[in-house]
């Protein structure tokens, strides 16, 4: 276990730090799903012919951990981590996990590395369930064994550099996912497939990367790890959940704090690429980064500058407004918060 002095509080980025420990339960054929508790924070082990490794069944979660203005430690809308990992975990053939043993276990972590539990101004908890086939199975098969974990790392801003307006790139070069595919699960292959994105796109220079729909490269899709919101005066759109979007959770929570507390009218429909290059303002929301703003869109060698600035935006409304909510600095109006101290 990192010593939390060691840690630099000031500083904490977006890295994984050992802490105290980690949830774990095993399910096998005879006996189900068995819950192990709480365990020291460390590496796991498992067969070289486990299905994760050899075919990637494995799916996880990511949450975050609050300690708020009124000095409680609490979670946001973690429920719905739990329905959409059930979601996740059926597309996945990985069996069901009872919503009560993945609620358990977030909160016995949380309460166990307390101490890790960053300051408002220093960050929060990041809290990641997973699960994934560890049984051996040579032939391209459902493992019979399974293992469920979650662990948690204090984390600050998920960009290097803070929050910034980002430079972003829209690619026809790689799809993000096939249509019909996996793409609404949170499966551990959907992100691989952005890694050489991500990296060729830093190398020129840009923060995010936007891929367009591989059934119709007229709309776009999401983001590497991120749901796309585009503003136009008081019209905000998003695509719609057609099977290849991940359904965010801080994008639901987007889009009702959009409606309800802003009036904006909110279409989750196809999201062209006229709509993304005419925008006023595009942004990107998840549990990680929470909504971030483009500063430009990049398409084709030809640049597309937002005019609006980042303080007088929708988006840092929103934004603010969410983050107001998750660290009870505002009543939260919609009962999202949750106790978890």
């Amino acid at each position: 276990m990192m010593n939390k002095k060691d840690i630099d509080w000031d500083n904490l980025g977006f890295y994984a730090h050992e802490t105290k420990s980690m949830f774990k339960a095993i399910y096998t054929a005879e006996k189900k799903w068995q819950v192990e508790g709480l365990i020291p924070y460390g590496n796991v082990s498992m067969s070289p012919a486990s299905t994760i490794l050899n075919y990637g069944q494995g799916i996880f979660e990511g949450t975050k951990a609050y300690r708020t203005s009124k000095d409680r430690v609490v979670g946001f809308r973690i429920e719905e981590n739990a329905a959409r990992f059930a979601s996740s975990s059926e597309r996945l053939c990985i069996p069901q996990l009872p919503e009560g043993l993945f609620l358990n276990a977030v909160q016995e972590v949380v309460k166990d590395n307390s101490d890790f539990l960053p300051t408002q101004e220093q960050g929060s908890l990041y809290i990641r369930p997973l699960a994934y086939g560890d049984g051996p199975m040579l032939g391209v098969k459902a493992s019979d064994d399974y293992t469920f974990l979650v662990y948690a790392t204090p984390v600050g801003s998920y960009f290097k550099s803070g929050l910034k307006m980002l430079d972003t790139i829209l690619t026809d070069k790689y799809h993000r996912i096939a249509t019909k595919s996996i793409g609404f699960a949170k499966a551990v292959g959907n992100y691989a497939g952005t890694l050489l994105p991500y990296k060729e796109i830093t190398l020129e220079g840009f923060d995010e990367v936007i891929f367009l729909n591989s059934s119709d490269e007229g709309i776009i899709d999401e983001a590497r790890s991120a749901n796309v919101f585009v503003l136009k005066g008081n019209v905000l759109k998003t695509p719609a959940l057609q099977g290849s979007i991940l359904p965010g959770i801080t994008r639901d929570s987007t889009i009702k704090v959009a409606c309800e507390l802003f009036d904006l009218e909110v279409y989750e429909e196809d999201v062209t690429v006229e709509d993304l290059l005419n925008a006023d303002e595009v942004f990107f929301t998840g549990t990680a980064a929470v909504v971030a703003p483009a500063g430009s869109i990049n398409y084709k060698n030809n640049k597309v500058q937002f005019e609006t600035v980042y303080n007088a935006s929708m988006t840092k409304k929103i934004r603010e407004k969410l983050i107001d909510i998750q660290y009870e600095n505002i009543e939260d109006p919609f009962g999202w918060v949750v106790p978890l101290g």
